[in-house]
């Protein structure tokens, strides 16, 4: 089978290769699957750097999450059968057959393709854990979703919308805008070029936003404790934006607000029965077809290198994906 290998830790990606490698067979309490799409996510780029907190050993294949079908059990395997549409996470998903621990595989909802199927869980997951674990988000409330256009920004204004929520869309591009608003009715969008507090403070009459959902950081999370309404709740989900805020805990003290870390895995992790009811909880969504996860684009495994530029130079509207059964 041909796989993406992550052989040595170098800038521009100069340790990935395409090889071929036998395929694996399945061993007890596992399942092969032949993966139809799986899903490019930021930690892929920044593990091929070894610049993710997660450093798999080397060599490695990435992919963290992934769609197919099932193509072989392991011994002791019981409830799947060869041919079904299944969903799994973990690593390995840019290859063209992977193993997967059966305990972990979920069957596909038929309202998915596989490209939104291999995209939907870690986004869908932080959004769910950000806006009703950690901000317990109400609807009629404004929230303001940053990096609206990536994976887990469109998830945000995807839920926050089920949620009943006031949406305000943000990103630096006025044509990713403009299709947010045209596939996913949010109640504003602001180009955060050229700062943005005031446009939002226009927009809640003054308020604030009482829920800032905000995977970019730097200059974007320093303006947004400007535009936070008292009370208010800042969700940092991540820093795409490569510089780490500081925060003035002056300002937190006057304006009443909390910041909340998102780590949407690591909550599932130290309340496991709680994370069991945030993955059926989004399953439940998908399944009802209450919520829209947007593939953007799609890449045969030999466009590899395209399918990640994608997320490094920001071109895509919701997740870019990776086909190799193509």
């Amino acid at each position: 089978m041909r796989a993406l290998v992550v052989e040595e830790l170098k800038p521009d990606y100069a340790g990935v290769h395409i090889r071929e490698q036998p395929t694996p067979q399945p061993g007890p309490g596992e399942v092969r699957v032949r993966v139809r799409a799986a899903a490019v996510n930021f930690p892929d780029l920044m593990q091929t750097r070894g610049e993710h907190q997660h450093k798999p050993t080397l060599p490695f294949v990435g992919g963290m999450e992934l769609a197919g079908e099932v193509d072989a059990l392991g011994e002791g395997v019981t409830g799947f059968e060869a041919g079904e549409a299944v969903v799994a996470g973990g690593r390995g998903g840019f290859a063209e057959y992977v193993l997967v621990p059966a305990a972990s595989l979920r069957r596909k909802p038929a309202q998915l393709s596989y490209g939104q199927a291999a995209g939907y869980p870690v986004a869908y997951l932080t959004a769910y854990v950000a806006l009703t674990c950690c901000a317990q988000a109400q609807a009629g409330e404004w929230v303001l979703v940053h990096g609206a256009a990536g994976g887990v920004g469109l998830a945000a204004v995807d839920y926050a919308r089920h949620l009943g929520c006031r949406v305000i869309a943000a990103s630096a591009s006025d044509a990713k805008l403009a299709t947010i608003a045209a596939e996913y009715p949010v109640d504003a969008t602001v180009n955060v070029t050229g700062g943005f507090r005031e446009r939002v403070k226009e927009l809640t009459g003054g308020r604030g936003a009482d829920v800032i959902y905000d995977p970019v950081g730097g200059d974007v999370f320093d303006e947004s404790i400007r535009c936070i309404a008292f009370g208010g709740r800042i969700l940092s989900i991540g820093f795409t934006s490569g510089r780490l805020p500081v925060l003035p805990v002056n300002i937190a003290l006057i304006k009443g607000f909390s910041v909340m870390g998102v780590r949407a895995g690591e909550y599932g992790r130290q309340f496991p029965e709680k994370g069991r009811e945030n993955q059926a909880a989004i399953w439940r969504l998908a399944e009802a077809g209450l919520v829209k996860p947007r593939v953007d684009r799609e890449y045969p495994l030999s466009e590899w290198r395209q399918a990640f530029e994608t997320l490094a130079t920001r071109q895509v509207v919701g997740k870019t994906i990776i086909r190799p059964d193509l």
